[in-house]
């Protein structure tokens, strides 16, 4: 009796030590996350002013959605002016102008995206080809330089160089007898400048992007194909190019992010308020700036404002999801 006493509270102390093993392996678990915190401070302290900005800049800022709704003045400000409804997104959706600018902000933005990650990843390409070291340098440089270039600037360079008058280009076509190009009368030259001053702009900057991905991959794949007798052509598109893929899919999926979001001070500064232009040209930014500044209709900015952020909300999500479908490992979310 005595020994199946003693085997009863062996077994009860058993039972006791594994009863009580979740409750403190919870207690590590909930501890964990403070010791991630304590073991990695330095990280997290780093990543406190990131935390700030967007929180002044981003999170805060959001109140503001409710002008939207409201029928907005000065004496009873963003929260005290009395509600409108959906006043100012019928007003938005009246004028004429939100398939028109809605259109033209997905049409510049698919071809500004396409463009910019074809020439990207073919300049990254090119310069890791690159044997010579200060050549490499001197390409990159020349390259990145007009990323650092204010549109303002940009459109000082080419109003002087397009201008009707005094031209630069229309003065050469003269000393050749051929009949002058008015460029800030006719919409179908834009539809090419527009990409392609956009491309000037930013391959420097994408390139940089593909060409750190270039740089991350293994070497000894590429010792393993020349031993195979691979061409240089060969490794660039059986071992570079599908080897970017991920970095791409992530870049274009950053980049549909902002696919609502239109180079406000590109369109804004090259074209401004050419009426001429403005059908073929105008965008959601620039809709909403003109509402803003022109007739002090904030209530109609918001709303488009709202308008661009939920499109922009259904095209990520879209796109995210149609990425999942192919390749879980290469969505964002």
């Amino acid at each position: 009796m005595q020994q199946e006493g003693d085997e009863m509270s062996v077994n009860a102390e058993a039972s006791n030590r594994v009863v009580a093993a979740p409750a403190s392996g919870a207690k590590r678990k909930k501890s964990g996350f403070f010791r991630e915190i304590r073991s990695n401070r330095v990280l997290y302290a780093m990543f406190i002013p990131i935390t700030i900005y967007f929180i002044i800049f981003a999170y805060i800022p959001m109140a503001g959605i409710i002008m939207a709704f409201k029928d907005f003045n000065y004496n009873d400000g963003i929260f005290g002016s009395p509600w409108s409804g959906f006043s100012n997104f019928d007003y938005f959706f009246n004028s004429g102008k939100a398939f028109l600018v809605t259109r033209n902000t997905i049409i510049y933005n698919v071809i500004f995206l396409t463009c910019y990650t074809v020439f990207s990843i073919i300049a990254a390409v090119f310069i890791s080809e690159i044997t010579k070291k200060w050549f490499k340098k001197i390409s990159q440089t020349m390259m990145f330089l007009p990323y650092f270039i204010s549109w303002v600037t940009v459109s000082a360079f080419v109003y002087n160089f397009l201008n009707y008058e005094y031209g630069i280009v229309n003065k050469i076509l003269a000393h050749f007898s051929i009949a002058p190009l008015d460029i800030y009368s006719n919409t179908s030259y834009w539809y090419v400048l527009l990409p392609f001053l956009y491309v000037w702009k930013w391959v420097g900057y994408g390139s940089v992007l593909y060409l750190a991905a270039i740089v991350g991959i293994d070497q000894e794949v590429y010792e393993a194909a020349t031993i195979d007798g691979a061409t240089r052509f060969q490794k660039i598109t059986k071992i570079t190019l599908p080897l970017l893929k991920p970095t791409m899919i992530i870049l274009i999926l950053l980049g549909l992010g902002r696919i609502m979001r239109g180079e406000f001070d590109m369109f804004y500064q090259l074209i401004g308020n050419n009426g001429t232009l403005m059908d073929a040209t105008d965008i959601i930014d620039t809709l909403a700036f003109r509402s803003l500044v022109g007739s002090a209709d904030f209530g109609m900015a918001s709303a488009v404002g709202v308008y661009q952020s939920v499109l922009t909300l259904i095209i990520i999500l879209t796109a995210n999801w149609l990425v999942r479908r192919y390749d879980k490992e290469q969505a964002l979310f």
